[in-house]
């Protein structure tokens, strides 16, 4: 089994913005932290991008059996973003470090949440870590 763990416009910055909403972890080092979390029972594949059209041609290119995808800003804004999620009908779960129900009104829509498997927003790096779990349970 492989998942694509995507992730969009700003978590590259991840580690030097905003901590007291984001954290100190880097986006490295919640990838290394997926990877042991992982520990071998599925291969994982790591990408980010600031650019819509780039996370767009991902969706639509990947082999990967599922998704996990924290698309940052785009949440909110990309039509096109989701588009390509219903195109390839890969399962895929949303995920977000901050609680964006806690924050501006803007953040609480979501383009891709009524289309997603889940919704996990909230607890930090390990919203990712929560998704992963998910997909290593199917696997059983």
């Amino acid at each position: 089994m492989e998942i694509l763990i995507i992730n969009g416009p700003n978590l590259n910055m991840l580690g030097k913005r905003e901590k007291s909403i984001y954290g100190e972890m880097t986006l490295n080092s919640i990838n290394e932290m997926l990877l042991a979390r992982a520990g071998g029972r599925c291969e994982l594949e790591f990408f980010q991008s600031n650019h819509e059209g780039d996370i767009v041609g991902m969706i639509q290119r990947t082999d990967a059996d599922g998704m996990i995808i924290n698309a940052g800003a785009f949440t909110h804004t990309s039509i096109a973003i989701r588009d390509a999620l219903l195109a390839v009908s890969k399962e895929f779960i949303e995920v977000h470090i901050s609680n964006v129900f806690a924050r501006e009104d803007f953040r609480h829509k979501s383009y891709l949440s009524d289309i997603s498997k889940g919704v996990i927003s909230g607890f930090g790096a390990m919203s990712y870590a929560f998704a992963l779990d998910y997909f290593l349970e199917q696997k059983k």
